[in-house]
């Protein structure tokens, strides 16, 4: 994994899903987002870091758009969305994305496994909470 920063889209594997976002028709955004985070919450072996990495960026942009979060700011986001655009997301991703991003900060990821070492996952963590803590005000509302 290239990590320039601890952000959620901060990392090769978010960029690159990022691209993908970006690349898919705004019919299929909702759809790819859904996706990400399906892929991790429901993950049962070894998540490896592109997995990881996409569930946290679409996590964050759950957050983002669903529960006022922070906002979606990084160069490596999607233009559209750090233009200011969404992607009309449903509540019901909102569950989903702390079920993903539980399921990254747990054993068998690759991807906290890589920031354990770096720095006990100080940085990743800091990075993380505000985003937890969004999305679970967005379940209690």
């Amino acid at each position: 994994m290239g990590a320039w920063d601890s952000g959620p889209f901060d990392n090769d594997s978010a960029a690159d899903w990022c691209g993908e976002l970006g690349d898919a028709g705004p019919e299929d955004r909702a759809g790819v987002v859904r996706q990400a985070l399906l892929g991790a919450a429901e993950s049962v072996d070894y998540l490896e870091v592109d997995e990881g990495s996409a569930a946290v960026a679409a996590a964050a942009i759950v957050a983002a758009e669903c529960c006022g979060g922070p906002p979606v700011t990084s160069a490596y986001a999607p233009d559209f969305l750090r233009e200011g655009g969404g992607i009309g997301l449903s509540d019901d991703l909102v569950p989903l994305a702390l079920r993903a991003l539980d399921r990254v900060l747990g054993e068998d990821s690759e991807l906290w496994e890589l920031w354990e070492e770096a720095d006990d996952g100080r940085s990743f963590l800091a990075e993380i909470e505000p985003l937890r803590a969004a999305l679970a005000r967005g379940t209690s509302g």
